[in-house]
């Protein structure tokens, strides 16, 4: 059973995601601030993903999140009540492997447990597949396949789409999509999105079905 460990001083914020992750069939353990955070994974060290609140008593989360990671590399997932680009950096630069700004949704909330804890595992080494009726990605052996039958597609599109795949059921904001398949460093035309959305569909066939276009927003994969 995979592991998370919650920390937030709101007991209220705590209760919600156990409730959550336990029916996601995780086993949820809790701290109240940064420094227990920090005794609980020197204490067992076994967890797959950690859920952390920036403003805390005792020990902020990006403090607590750059010790914690010298114990050992567990991916973390900050909440924070702010969304400014400079605390998102700020965090990142922590080691903090995703954002959630509050309030946020629990459902989507695990979604993104679920993807960095995939993500996780494939960078140990397990084999990485995604199945839905008759359609395969392969992320190990980066291939793509519809009733058995690989499908050729060009190096972005394969990109797009394992990111698209790998945070399915969330709405993905255009800049984001470009930003995470493209380079931070991409100026070029943001049709190009466009145009590599509507080739992909062409190559999904039947499938396309499940690249939803978010009018005014971007695109999500539902599955």
């Amino acid at each position: 059973m995979k592991k998370i460990l919650v920390v937030d001083d709101e007991e209220k914020i705590r209760s919600i995601i156990r409730k959550y992750g336990e029916f996601e069939g995780y086993e949820v353990a809790e701290a109240c601030d940064g420094m227990d955070a920090i005794n609980k994974v020197k204490a067992n060290s076994d967890y797959d993903v950690i859920i952390m609140d920036v403003m805390m008593p005792e020990l902020d989360g990006f403090s607590a999140c750059s010790e914690i990671k010298k114990i050992k590399d567990i991916p973390v997932i900050m909440l924070s009540a702010r969304g400014e680009e400079y605390d998102r950096i700020h965090g990142f630069e922590a080691g903090v492997d995703d954002y959630v700004v509050k309030p946020f949704s629990p459902k989507e909330l695990m979604m993104r447990i679920n993807v960095v804890t995939s993500r996780s595992r494939a960078e140990e080494g397990a084999v990485d597949i995604f199945k839905y009726e008759g359609l395969e990605v392969n992320f190990t052996a980066r291939t793509v396949s519809i009733d058995g039958k690989r499908i050729d597609m060009s190096p972005k599109e394969y990109e797009l789409l394992f990111y698209l795949v790998r945070n399915k059921n969330i709405a993905l904001e255009r800049e984001r999509l470009i930003t995470e398949v493209w380079g931070y460093d991409y100026y070029g035309d943001d049709r190009t999105l466009d145009t590599h959305i509507k080739l992909l569909r062409n190559s999904l066939g039947e499938y396309r079905k499940l690249l939803v276009t978010l009018r005014g927003v971007g695109y999500r994969f539902e599955a």
